[in-house]
């Protein structure tokens, strides 16, 4: 009875989550207000650890960052001879980006996009987009040799998911390595985000296109802020290949 309860429970925490909605205003009021527990200040893990298999051998890639914030990540692979591009709503997290890094930048109006603008480093291997992911399309930005998506996925509205999948499929070419991070927990203690991806979700977005192999689950608990309540949250990371 007590697990079937639990069930009940969680179930009805998936389905409020699929129906909550982040306006533009919350997430930009995290950054104003330094509210960023999903910023990690020394790099994730996953990325470092894994970071031959991301590669795979080749030098001076093109790589994407949905959502970046002001990941410390962007610059690290910069350093290493890759190009990085970046997209973010705030412009304070990707001028605080600049800033905490010691890069001088170059602001740039987008053609394409309307309002939109681009951060670019003055060495150029960083070209940070301010506007929204969904503005974004391989004609503006091409296509990439490698996806970082931690922090990202979990991040949109549950109801937007198909988009962003389609979106990222777009603009991966045929070599593209894609690392995804999502997150487990029980989804009635938590409102999200990050909201809670399972794996079914995961090879439902992207199973027809893409091999998708599950590289790793982390106990994270102890970087999760105690406000959430949860009892356990789990970080597990896939790579994610076109067939």
């Amino acid at each position: 009875m007590e697990h079937s309860l639990d069930a009940s429970r969680r179930e009805e925490g998936v389905k409020a989550q699929e129906g909550r909605l982040v306006p533009k205003d919350e997430w930009l009021q995290k950054w104003q207000t330094n509210n960023i527990a999903f910023h990690v200040e020394q790099g994730h893990p996953f990325l470092r650890k894994y970071l031959d298999i991301f590669l795979n051998g080749r030098t001076g890639l093109k790589l994407f960052f949905p959502l970046c914030g002001k990941a410390v990540d962007m610059k690290w692979l910069a350093d290493l001879g890759h190009s990085v591009v970046g997209v973010e709503i705030s412009e304070s997290a990707l001028k605080d980006f600049f800033s905490e890094q010691n890069l001088s930048f170059a602001e740039e109006t987008v053609p394409e996009i309307p309002g939109a603008k681009l951060f670019k480093s003055t060495s150029g291997n960083i070209s940070l987009y301010c506007c929204s992911i969904y503005d974004l399309t391989s004609t503006v930005i091409g296509k990439f040799d490698g996806i970082w998506d931690r922090g990202s996925l979990v991040a949109i509205n549950p109801c937007d998911r198909e988009r962003y999948a389609n979106l990222m499929l777009s603009l991966m070419n045929r070599q593209c390595c894609y690392l995804l991070v999502t997150c487990s927990y029980d989804p009635s203690k938590h409102k999200g985000p990050p909201f809670f991806v399972p794996e079914s979700e995961v090879r439902h977005l992207f199973g027809k296109c893409c091999d998708i192999k599950c590289l790793e689950k982390k106990d994270s608990l102890s970087r999760i802020p105690e406000k959430w309540g949860l009892d356990y949250f789990w970080e597990i990371m896939y790579m994610l290949v076109l067939k």
